[in-house]
Order: C-alpha cells, then sequence, then structure tokens
C-alpha cells in the first residue's frame, strides 16, 4: 500500500464567504496537513469575496491552528455572475464554474504527473483524468441533473481513482450512474474538535448574545436558502411564544427576506451571518438546535450532510430535525435526535416543544450525541480517507 504524502485539492470556493462550503473546503484541506500531508488548495478568485479585518488571515478566519497548514493557492476564473440579477445567472454561473476548472487543472499539470489530486470540481477531474496527470479523487455533495455534466461525470467514474460520497443518497446515485460500488466511499462532513474545546458555558454564552438566562433558547445557526426551512422555524416560533428562538447565519438578501416573514414575533431574532468563530456562541447558550430541511429538493431530502448537524455534535446539544433520508443517515430518532415531519410548522414546534418540556430527555439526547462526536471531526475524517486514498492509489 502506498503513502499519501502530497496532496493537491481542487475547490470552487469564494474564500471567505458566507456559505458553509467555503468553511467544509477550508477545514478538509487543513485536516489533510494535520495528518502529515503536503496539502495545497487551489481555489477561485471571485470579483466579491468579502474583506477581512486587517491583519486577519483565511487560516485565522476559519480557525485553522498554528502548525502544518495546507498552501493556499487562488486561482483565476471568469466572474461576472453578481453583475446580473438572480434570474440570468444560469449560464454566467456555469462560465465561472468552467473557467476555474480549467485553470485549477492546468495549475496541477504543471507540478508533474505524480500528484494525487482531490478535487470537488467533476470539470477539473476530467480533463486531468483525459491528461493522464496523476491519480485523481472526486469529493461530490450532488449528483448534477443536466444530461452533460452527468455525462462527464460518467467519464469521471470510469477512470478516477476512487470517488468520495458526502451522503448515502449521492453514493445510490452514483451506483445507478454506472459508478464501481467498491470505487465509492462515503464520509460525512464533520467538525473542528479545537474549535469548539474551549467553548463558553451557557451563562458566558448568553451574556455574549444578550439572552435571557432563565428562558428555554432555541437556536439555529448555517444558511437560509429556502431548501433549509427557515421559514418554519419563523412559523414555529409564532406558536411558542414561552421560548426564545435566535437564528445566525444567511446572506444579506436571505435575512432581509426572513426578517420581514418574522415581523412582529418578539421572541424571535435573527442576528444574520456570523464569522465562524462566533458560532460556538450560539450554540453553547442553547437548549435546544434545529434542522429542519424541507423534503424538496434532493439536495435537501437526499444529498446534504449539514455542518450544523456535526457541530451541534460537537457541543451535545439535542437537535430536532427533520426525518428525511440525508438526516437519517447521522440521526436516530428518540436516540440522538428528535425526528419530525419535514415541510410542517406545526409538526416542527411540537418536537422542539417536546424537547423544551422534558429536560431528562434533552440530557439524553445530549449525551449520545456527544458520545459519538470523535468519530465526526474532519481529522478523523481525514485519516479515513488518507488510508482509504492509499489503498487504490
Amino acid at each position: 500500500m502506498s503513502v499519501v504524502s502530497r496532496l493537491w485539492l481542487i475547490a470552487n470556493a469564494r474564500l471567505p464567504s458566507e456559505r458553509a462550503q467555503s468553511l467544509q473546503v477550508m477545514q478538509t484541506a487543513a485536516a489533510f496537513a494535520r495528518a502529515g500531508v503536503d496539502s495545497t488548495l487551489v481555489y477561485a478568485r471571485r470579483r466579491k469575496a468579502p474583506t477581512l479585518p486587517t491583519g486577519v488571515t483565511l487560516y485565522e478566519h476559519y480557525q485553522v491552528p498554528p502548525g502544518a497548514r495546507p498552501a493556499l493557492r487562488e486561482t483565476a476564473c471568469i466572474d461576472w455572475i453578481d453583475a446580473l440579477p438572480v434570474s440570468l445567472q444560469y449560464f454566467p454561473a456555469r462560465l465561472q464554474e468552467l473557467t476555474f476548472s480549467r485553470n485549477a487543472a492546468r495549475a496541477v499539470e504543471r507540478e508533474g504527473l505524480e500528484l494525487v489530486v482531490y478535487s470537488r470540481e467533476i470539470e477539473a477531474a476530467r480533463r486531468l483524468l483525459r491528461r493522464g496527470r496523476g491519480r485523481v479523487f472526486l469529493e461530490l455533495h450532488r449528483v448534477p441533473a443536466g444530461e452533460l455534466r452527468r455525462r462527464w461525470l460518467g467519464e469521471v467514474l470510469a477512470r478516477a481513482s476512487g470517488v468520495v460520497a458526502i451522503s448515502g443518497g449521492v453514493r445510490e446515485d452514483l451506483v445507478a450512474l454506472g459508478g464501481r460500488p467498491d470505487a465509492i466511499c462515503v464520509e460525512h462532513d464533520g467538525f473542528d474538535a479545537q474549535r469548539f474545546a474551549t467553548r463558553p458555558s451557557r451563562e458566558h454564552a448568553r451574556r455574549e448574545l444578550d439572552l435571557p438566562q432563565d428562558a428555554v433558547v432555541v437556536a439555529y445557526t448555517g444558511g437560509l436558502l429556502a431548501w433549509k426551512g427557515a421559514e418554519l422555524i419563523v412559523d414555529a416560533a409564532r406558536a411558542l411564544p414561552e421560548l426564545r428562538f435566535v437564528l445566525a447565519g444567511g446572506m444579506a438578501a436571505d435575512v432581509e427576506r426572513l426578517r420581514e416573514r418574522a415581523s412582529g414575533i418578539a421572541n424571535l431574532r435573527i442576528d444574520g451571518f456570523q464569522p465562524p468563530e462566533r458560532v460556538a456562541l450560539y450554540l453553547s447558550a442553547a437548549d435546544i438546535g434545529l434542522a429542519p430541511n424541507r423534503s424538496q429538493p434532493a439536495i435537501s431530502s437526499k444529498y446534504t450532510s449539514p455542518l450544523k448537524v456535526f457541530e451541534a455534535m460537537a457541543v451535545g446539544l439535542p437537535l430536532v430535525a427533520s426525518d428525511l433520508p440525508s438526516m437519517r443517515e447521522v440521526l436516530t430518532h428518540g436516540v440522538d435526535a428528535w425526528l419530525v415531519p419535514p415541510d410542517d410548522p406545526a409538526a416542527l414546534a411540537q418536537g422542539i416543544r417536546r424537547l423544551a418540556e422534558d429536560r431528562a430527555l434533552r440530557e439524553r439526547l445530549s449525551g449520545a450525541f456527544a458520545r459519538r462526536a470523535s468519530q465526526h471531526t474532519w481529522d478523523a475524517r481525514a485519516k479515513r480517507l488518507l488510508a482509504w486514498m492509499a489503498e487504490r492509489a
């Protein structure tokens, strides 16, 4: 069995950004570096990436500890997506993806033939495989619907050294497309143990966030795209005025949309995007966490591996989550989470009320959740992936 000693990662991510994708990309690369691999992350140079405070690096923004870190290589692409309204962004987005993948693959090609490449981009993996450049692994978070990209994915499945599926749903669809079952492994997302190792006490977190010490606090941390179900939280909060709800995350347009929907609900606060280091504050302040994904589209019901689930696991925060295949892969109803029917604000409110009224149940779910945490750190994930890649290299 060969050892993976040098690894190039390719991800069409905007760094920094308000999306969880960028955190996942940085933490994945950092975990490979901590595992002793000479790692380089190739990411996209985007026109409207947020500006970090003076003196703050990407490593510090994403709380990558000192020590072994991946090298970072920003790569050009044609990017005029944000210059157009959302309704006209499809083709500019495809152009951005294609030009990034071409340029990222070229950057890898210049490094020689004996590299191991770990790509999140189908197009970059396809180019490298067609040119015989190194051993290529693909990490896939969803199976594309378009005919052309599915054909390209089929080429990658036939020739790649292996494919990492972010969920069982992704693996199932890859096998249906002709992927070899023995060449596909499932590795869910995870969390960085060091980010949560020194988290604040509940009392301190509530003081910092100006939340009442004596309330039952329900928290949601993450994006506010429609399929993530944040609107359901608004309706549940309206039905549960005795509880305090706080939402952290989302891009500006989504935050504004949700605040309009929540107008007049006194027990709900929508704080908007928070830098990664503040996520632990919200989780530490809460009694109950939420993951209310909708049943459609497939990214929600079948493919997703939500970071919020694993970050809640890191602190042992009991979750009320949608009863969907994507959630049941990592959560068991009544054992380490409370699952409720999706798309139903009354069912979500009922699940929240059940946990709010039963401290013993919360403590039981919390304990079971926290006991699993060590299996789901980014470091544990990276070590499993490196062993698997070494077997296939």
